[in-house]
């Protein structure tokens, strides 16, 4: 019972992590389940079968707070399904000895990816409100299903910041229709692992847990994402899964490293990941002062546009008289 209630709990926060940044879900609930000894195709099957119900609640409650481009749904979510079921078929064919390293490993990519594209990019701004060309969807969708399917989660990771990097469509938005398309992709995935495995392995207490956690979360995070600073909140989440899959890592027959060899190698991440939460913060408190002021100066009526003005005698101009 405390098993269930602790994935309960990870799936409720993993689901406001995922609605509020638009990945995570899936990596954050896969890495625990490796943690206590799940089979990485059993693990990603139990995600994905979860994530049936929390990316449909997801997305009802995204459309409900205005936060769907249906246009981006359609050109990334089929391409996704199409991605999930393949790399659902190839990942129930590999050896759970050769599965759970390959798995770890694509998850600590992701991870890594995650805390250096909010660590120390920000949010691209002139391009917004262009049409996003299918050309450039299509193969996006079709390459995130596929490796969120086999690593367990990426659609997100992958979906979520190629969005946010081509900066045609507003970062709500992106986070809104990115959830919302996974439905096809964990739909797809699902029905993949399902004629593959069967329900060998599957732990259906777990994916009720996961399913429960989450679909509490799914609205509030709907309704926070205009709120929640995701430069701030990616490195944190990048951190953990960078920890948690390095340890897997570390502990493999392969690598087998001595175990103080290990804990230092865990804590260097631990540090460099604060620090990565540190300068994330900063940054994003320097940029909404930016903001403001650059708001404030197109108003001559605000105190900020009138502080620039009576400030610019001594920025060069020679005052009369």
């Amino acid at each position: 019972m405390r098993t269930l209630v602790l994935i309960a709990l990870v799936g409720l926060a993993a689901q406001l992590v995922d609605g509020g940044l638009g990945m995570a879900y899936g990596v954050t609930t896969s890495t625990l389940l490796l943690m206590i000894g799940a089979n990485p195709a059993a693990a990603s099957a139990t995600v994905h079968l979860a994530e049936v119900g929390t990316t449909l609640a997801s997305g009802l409650s995204h459309w409900k707070f205005g936060n769907v481009d249906w246009r981006v749904v359609a050109k990334i979510g089929f391409p996704g399904a199409v991605g999930g079921f393949l790399g659902a078929t190839v990942l129930s064919t590999l050896d759970a000895s050769v599965a759970r390293p390959v798995m770890s490993s694509v998850l600590l990519v992701l991870g890594l990816y995650i805390l250096y594209r909010f660590t120390f990019k920000g949010l691209r701004k002139d391009r917004l409100g262009r049409k996003i060309p299918a050309k450039f969807l299509s193969p996006l969708g079709l390459f995130a299903g596929f490796i969120d399917a086999t690593g367990g989660g990426g659609w997100g990771p992958v979906g979520t910041p190629a969005l946010l990097a081509d900066g045609r469509l507003e970062p709500r938005k992106v986070v809104g229709s990115v959830n919302t398309a996974e439905f096809m992709v964990t739909l797809a995935a699902s029905l993949g692992f399902l004629l593959h495995l069967g329900s060998q392995g599957i732990n259906f207490a777990w994916v009720g847990a996961l399913l429960i956690g989450g679909v509490i979360a799914a609205p509030i995070a709907a309704a926070l994402v205009k709120v929640i600073p995701a430069r701030v909140l990616g490195p944190a989440v990048g951190t953990l899964i960078v920890l948690t899959n390095t340890r897997t890592l570390l502990s493999a027959d392969a690598l087998a490293a001595p175990a103080l060899a290990s804990r230092m190698v865990l804590l260097a991440i631990a540090v460099m990941g604060a620090a990565a939460v540190v300068y994330a913060i900063r940054a994003h408190r320097a940029q909404v002062r930016a903001d403001v002021v650059a708001a404030g100066a197109g108003d001559p009526g605000t105190p900020a546009a009138d502080s620039l003005v009576a400030d610019q005698p001594r920025r060069g101009r020679t005052p009369v008289g």
